[in-house]
């Protein structure tokens, strides 16, 4: 079976307009700093303080702006900002935990949107037929490291004609499986 992408998604924080506006300024637009393997997707120059009840950490901001503010750690992360991260999929935050971000013009504070993003395969759907899964599907994916080779289960694919096929895994399970910049894997049903 063929390889698929395999990448390290660092913490992250996104946005919402109004949110754009109240921490880096009335009429600020998001910088672009570099496009992400995701079409239209994109790191900022602009970057946030997390504040947690235990401490904080700066993240970088990720664009466009969305229709709620999402912040994406780590489980390591989350024990340093002292808050519980649920381990979801991108836009799941309903009961989720909150955080205070503070940019140069003032701070938002977050009642839910703490996630530790789900392992998870972007593909279109002509990949889905290809690998022979489905929107929602959960695979397991077989990764081949210097030492510390892996399989990742409960993997969620993720259908869209918006999606560029890869896989997006957390700075602890890249750490996990000793990865060093992108890695290929092999998905097992």
């Amino acid at each position: 079976m063929d390889k698929i992408l395999v990448e390290t998604s660092a913490r992250h924080v996104h946005l919402t307009k109004e949110q754009v506006k109240t921490l880096f300024g009335e009429d600020h637009e998001l910088t672009v700093k570099k496009y992400l393997s995701q079409p239209g997707q994109f790191a900022c120059e602009e970057k946030v303080v997390v504040k947690g009840p235990r401490g904080e950490m700066k993240m970088s901001v990720l664009g466009p702006e969305r229709s709620a503010a999402q912040v994406e750690v780590s489980l390591t992360d989350a024990r340093a900002l002292g808050v519980e991260a649920m381990i979801r999929e991108s836009g799941d935050i309903e009961g989720t935990n909150g955080v205070t971000l503070v940019g140069p013009n003032g701070e938002v504070n977050l009642e839910k949107g703490v996630i530790a993003a789900k392992r998870h395969i972007h593909m279109t759907p002509a990949d889905a037929e290809k690998y022979g899964v489905s929107n929602g599907d959960i695979v397991s994916v077989k990764i081949d490291s210097n030492g510390r080779s892996l399989v990742f289960g409960d993997t969620v694919i993720r259908v869209s004609e918006k999606f560029a096929l890869a896989m997006h895994i957390d700075t602890d399970e890249s750490n996990a499986a000793g990865l060093k910049g992108n890695a290929e894997g092999e998905i097992i049903k």
